[in-house]
Protein backbone atom coordinates (compact mmCIF):
# COMPACT_ATOMS: atom_id res chain seq x y z
CA UNK A 1 0.00 0.00 0.00
CA UNK A 2 1.11 3.56 -0.69
CA UNK A 3 0.85 6.37 1.78
CA UNK A 4 -1.80 8.99 0.95
CA UNK A 5 -0.52 12.28 -0.52
CA UNK A 6 -1.12 15.12 1.94
CA UNK A 7 -3.30 17.94 0.70
CA UNK A 8 -1.16 20.70 2.18
CA UNK A 9 2.58 20.43 1.71
CA UNK A 10 4.46 22.82 4.02
CA UNK A 11 6.84 25.36 2.44
CA UNK A 12 10.40 24.17 2.34
CA UNK A 13 12.98 26.40 4.05
CA UNK A 14 15.18 28.54 1.82
CA UNK A 15 18.47 26.96 0.84
CA UNK A 16 21.31 29.03 2.35
CA UNK A 17 23.74 30.62 -0.09
CA UNK A 18 21.20 31.23 -2.88
CA UNK A 19 20.46 34.96 -3.30
CA UNK A 20 16.90 36.10 -3.23
CA UNK A 21 15.73 37.65 -6.49
CA UNK A 22 14.76 41.27 -5.99
CA UNK A 23 11.97 42.94 -7.95
CA UNK A 24 13.12 44.93 -10.95
CA UNK A 25 13.00 48.69 -10.67
CA UNK A 26 13.43 49.34 -14.40
CA UNK A 27 10.63 51.66 -15.51
CA UNK A 28 8.40 50.57 -18.33
CA UNK A 29 9.45 53.63 -20.33
CA UNK A 30 13.00 52.25 -20.55
CA UNK A 31 11.78 49.26 -22.56
CA UNK A 32 11.38 50.51 -26.11
CA UNK A 33 11.28 48.74 -29.45
CA UNK A 34 14.58 48.77 -31.35
CA UNK A 35 13.36 50.92 -34.21
CA UNK A 36 15.32 52.45 -37.04
CA UNK A 37 14.95 56.17 -37.68
CA UNK A 38 15.97 56.68 -41.32
CA UNK A 39 14.62 60.24 -41.59
CA UNK A 40 16.56 61.34 -38.52
CA UNK A 41 19.68 59.64 -39.86
CA UNK A 42 19.25 61.34 -43.22
CA UNK A 43 18.84 64.77 -41.63
CA UNK A 44 21.91 64.39 -39.45
CA UNK A 45 24.02 63.06 -42.27
CA UNK A 46 22.94 65.94 -44.51
CA UNK A 47 23.90 68.54 -41.87
CA UNK A 48 27.23 66.77 -41.34
CA UNK A 49 27.95 66.83 -45.08
CA UNK A 50 27.09 70.54 -45.32
CA UNK A 51 29.40 71.37 -42.41
CA UNK A 52 32.19 69.24 -43.86
CA UNK A 53 31.77 70.81 -47.30
CA UNK A 54 31.97 74.34 -45.86
CA UNK A 55 35.09 73.48 -43.86
CA UNK A 56 36.71 71.84 -46.90
CA UNK A 57 35.96 74.88 -49.04
CA UNK A 58 37.51 77.20 -46.46
CA UNK A 59 40.61 75.01 -46.35
CA UNK A 60 40.90 75.20 -50.13
CA UNK A 61 40.39 78.98 -50.25
CA UNK A 62 42.89 79.98 -47.56
CA UNK A 63 45.82 78.83 -45.48
CA UNK A 64 44.97 75.39 -44.04
CA UNK A 65 46.84 75.95 -40.77
CA UNK A 66 45.25 79.34 -40.16
CA UNK A 67 41.82 78.05 -41.17
CA UNK A 68 42.05 75.08 -38.81
CA UNK A 69 42.98 77.45 -35.98
CA UNK A 70 39.53 79.07 -35.94
CA UNK A 71 37.10 78.01 -33.23
CA UNK A 72 34.27 77.97 -35.77
CA UNK A 73 36.15 75.53 -37.99
CA UNK A 74 37.02 73.21 -35.12
CA UNK A 75 33.51 73.22 -33.68
CA UNK A 76 32.01 72.45 -37.09
CA UNK A 77 34.45 69.60 -37.65
CA UNK A 78 33.38 68.16 -34.31
CA UNK A 79 29.72 68.65 -35.27
CA UNK A 80 30.23 66.83 -38.58
CA UNK A 81 31.87 63.86 -36.85
CA UNK A 82 29.28 63.63 -34.06
CA UNK A 83 26.31 63.93 -36.42
CA UNK A 84 27.77 61.29 -38.72
CA UNK A 85 28.11 58.86 -35.82
CA UNK A 86 24.64 59.77 -34.56
CA UNK A 87 23.19 59.22 -38.04
CA UNK A 88 24.67 55.74 -38.18
CA UNK A 89 23.24 54.85 -34.77
CA UNK A 90 19.81 56.18 -35.69
CA UNK A 91 19.88 54.20 -38.95
CA UNK A 92 20.83 50.93 -37.20
CA UNK A 93 18.63 51.47 -34.10
CA UNK A 94 21.59 51.45 -31.72
CA UNK A 95 22.06 53.28 -28.44
CA UNK A 96 22.61 57.06 -28.85
CA UNK A 97 25.98 58.70 -28.32
CA UNK A 98 26.83 59.80 -24.76
CA UNK A 99 24.92 62.94 -23.87
CA UNK A 100 28.12 64.54 -22.54
CA UNK A 101 29.54 64.45 -26.09
CA UNK A 102 26.43 65.60 -27.91
CA UNK A 103 25.75 68.33 -25.33
CA UNK A 104 29.28 69.68 -25.60
CA UNK A 105 29.06 69.72 -29.41
CA UNK A 106 25.75 71.57 -29.27
CA UNK A 107 27.20 74.13 -26.87
CA UNK A 108 30.28 74.81 -29.01
CA UNK A 109 28.39 75.42 -32.23
CA UNK A 110 25.87 77.66 -30.44
CA UNK A 111 28.73 79.66 -28.92
CA UNK A 112 30.21 79.91 -32.41
CA UNK A 113 27.01 81.39 -33.82
CA UNK A 114 26.33 83.74 -30.91
CA UNK A 115 29.91 85.04 -30.82
CA UNK A 116 29.87 85.78 -34.52
CA UNK A 117 26.54 87.57 -34.60
CA UNK A 118 26.91 89.38 -31.26
CA UNK A 119 30.56 90.46 -31.50
CA UNK A 120 32.01 89.96 -34.97
CA UNK A 121 29.14 90.80 -37.33
CA UNK A 122 27.47 93.37 -35.09
CA UNK A 123 28.07 96.97 -36.14
CA UNK A 124 27.61 98.16 -32.55
CA UNK A 125 30.37 95.84 -31.29
CA UNK A 126 33.88 97.25 -30.68
CA UNK A 127 35.27 93.92 -31.94
CA UNK A 128 33.50 93.88 -35.28
CA UNK A 129 35.20 91.60 -37.84
CA UNK A 130 32.65 90.14 -40.27
CA UNK A 131 35.39 88.62 -42.42
CA UNK A 132 36.80 86.67 -39.50
CA UNK A 133 37.67 83.59 -41.56
CA UNK A 134 39.78 85.69 -43.93
CA UNK A 135 41.11 88.06 -41.28
CA UNK A 136 39.71 91.11 -43.10
CA UNK A 137 37.67 93.92 -41.57
CA UNK A 138 35.44 94.07 -44.65
CA UNK A 139 32.60 91.66 -45.11
CA UNK A 140 33.29 88.32 -46.80
CA UNK A 141 33.06 88.07 -50.56
CA UNK A 142 32.70 85.25 -53.08
CA UNK A 143 32.56 81.75 -51.67
CA UNK A 144 33.45 83.10 -48.23
CA UNK A 145 29.96 84.61 -48.01
CA UNK A 146 28.43 81.13 -48.22
CA UNK A 147 30.91 79.37 -45.95
CA UNK A 148 30.75 82.10 -43.31
CA UNK A 149 26.96 81.89 -43.09
CA UNK A 150 26.96 78.09 -43.14
CA UNK A 151 29.53 77.74 -40.36
CA UNK A 152 28.21 80.55 -38.15
CA UNK A 153 24.45 80.46 -38.81
CA UNK A 154 23.15 77.39 -40.65
CA UNK A 155 24.91 74.62 -38.73
CA UNK A 156 24.20 76.09 -35.25
CA UNK A 157 20.51 76.37 -36.11
CA UNK A 158 20.48 72.86 -37.59
CA UNK A 159 22.13 71.42 -34.45
CA UNK A 160 19.65 73.26 -32.24
CA UNK A 161 16.70 71.89 -34.23
CA UNK A 162 18.10 68.37 -34.02
CA UNK A 163 18.31 68.68 -30.24
CA UNK A 164 14.82 70.15 -29.86
CA UNK A 165 12.91 67.99 -32.33
CA UNK A 166 14.82 64.74 -32.82
CA UNK A 167 16.38 63.99 -29.43
CA UNK A 168 14.74 62.66 -26.28
CA UNK A 169 14.80 65.17 -23.37
CA UNK A 170 16.36 64.71 -19.96
CA UNK A 171 19.71 63.45 -21.27
CA UNK A 172 21.94 66.42 -20.34
CA UNK A 173 23.26 66.81 -16.79
CA UNK A 174 25.04 69.51 -14.81
CA UNK A 175 28.09 67.49 -13.79
CA UNK A 176 29.41 66.93 -17.35
CA UNK A 177 28.55 70.55 -18.22
CA UNK A 178 31.50 71.75 -16.13
CA UNK A 179 33.89 69.63 -18.21
CA UNK A 180 32.56 71.27 -21.38
CA UNK A 181 34.59 74.34 -20.44
CA UNK A 182 37.89 72.48 -20.81
CA UNK A 183 37.95 72.85 -24.57
CA UNK A 184 37.31 76.64 -24.59
CA UNK A 185 40.07 77.05 -21.97
CA UNK A 186 42.43 74.95 -24.07
CA UNK A 187 41.54 76.99 -27.15
CA UNK A 188 42.24 80.23 -25.27
CA UNK A 189 45.68 78.97 -24.27
CA UNK A 190 46.33 77.83 -27.84
CA UNK A 191 45.35 81.22 -29.26
CA UNK A 192 47.59 83.15 -26.87
CA UNK A 193 50.57 80.84 -27.43
CA UNK A 194 50.05 80.97 -31.20
CA UNK A 195 50.04 84.77 -31.11
CA UNK A 196 53.24 84.87 -29.07
CA UNK A 197 55.04 82.51 -31.44
CA UNK A 198 54.13 84.45 -34.58
CA UNK A 199 56.19 87.45 -35.61
CA UNK A 200 54.57 90.81 -34.69
CA UNK A 201 52.80 92.25 -37.71
CA UNK A 202 51.85 88.85 -39.12
CA UNK A 203 48.37 89.00 -40.68
CA UNK A 204 45.75 87.41 -38.46
CA UNK A 205 48.28 86.93 -35.68
CA UNK A 206 45.33 86.87 -33.29
CA UNK A 207 42.32 85.37 -35.04
CA UNK A 208 39.72 87.21 -32.96
CA UNK A 209 39.90 90.92 -32.11
CA UNK A 210 38.61 90.38 -28.56
CA UNK A 211 41.67 88.14 -28.01
CA UNK A 212 44.20 90.48 -29.66
CA UNK A 213 46.86 90.97 -26.99
CA UNK A 214 48.95 93.27 -29.19
CA UNK A 215 46.07 95.75 -29.43
CA UNK A 216 44.31 95.48 -26.07
CA UNK A 217 46.84 93.96 -23.66
CA UNK A 218 46.59 90.90 -21.47
CA UNK A 219 44.38 92.49 -18.83
CA UNK A 220 41.60 93.32 -21.29
CA UNK A 221 42.00 90.02 -23.12
CA UNK A 222 41.73 87.94 -19.96
CA UNK A 223 38.71 89.98 -18.88
CA UNK A 224 37.08 89.29 -22.25
CA UNK A 225 37.92 85.60 -21.99
CA UNK A 226 36.47 85.41 -18.48
CA UNK A 227 33.26 87.11 -19.58
CA UNK A 228 32.87 84.82 -22.59
CA UNK A 229 33.68 81.78 -20.46
CA UNK A 230 31.09 82.66 -17.81
CA UNK A 231 28.53 83.34 -20.52
CA UNK A 232 29.28 79.98 -22.13
CA UNK A 233 28.91 78.17 -18.82
CA UNK A 234 25.64 79.96 -18.13
CA UNK A 235 24.49 78.85 -21.57
CA UNK A 236 25.47 75.27 -20.74
CA UNK A 237 23.40 75.40 -17.54
CA UNK A 238 20.49 76.84 -19.53
CA UNK A 239 20.71 74.00 -22.05
CA UNK A 240 20.63 71.43 -19.25
CA UNK A 241 17.62 73.13 -17.63
CA UNK A 242 15.75 73.37 -20.91
CA UNK A 243 16.57 69.75 -21.70
CA UNK A 244 14.76 68.63 -18.54
CA UNK A 245 11.84 71.03 -19.01
CA UNK A 246 11.05 70.58 -22.71
CA UNK A 247 8.45 68.05 -23.90
CA UNK A 248 9.47 64.74 -25.44
CA UNK A 249 9.07 64.97 -29.23
CA UNK A 250 9.52 61.19 -29.55
CA UNK A 251 6.90 60.03 -27.04
CA UNK A 252 3.94 60.13 -29.41
CA UNK A 253 5.82 58.42 -32.21
CA UNK A 254 7.24 55.67 -30.00
CA UNK A 255 3.84 55.02 -28.45
CA UNK A 256 2.37 54.06 -31.80
CA UNK A 257 5.21 51.76 -32.85
CA UNK A 258 4.57 48.06 -33.22
CA UNK A 259 4.98 46.38 -29.83
CA UNK A 260 7.17 43.50 -31.00
CA UNK A 261 10.86 42.77 -30.63
CA UNK A 262 11.23 44.64 -27.33
CA UNK A 263 14.61 44.92 -25.74
CA UNK A 264 15.98 46.84 -22.78
CA UNK A 265 17.71 50.04 -23.88
CA UNK A 266 17.41 53.80 -23.48
CA UNK A 267 15.45 55.77 -26.06
CA UNK A 268 17.22 56.00 -29.38
CA UNK A 269 18.08 59.62 -30.05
Amino acid sequence: MTAPIPRDIPDLPAIPGIPVLLPSHVPATAVVPPVRRPLVATYRLLVALIAAAAVSLELALGSPLRTLSHFAIQSNILLAVVLTLSARRAWTARRPLPSALTGATLLYVIVTGLTYHALLANEASPYMLPGVLTGEAAGPTGWHVITTQVLHTATPIAALLDWLLLTAPGQLHLRPAATWMLYPLTYLAFTLVRGELLVPGTPARYLYPFLDVARHGYRSILANALLIGLTSYALAILLVALDHARPNPLRHRLHHRAKTGFRLQPPVG
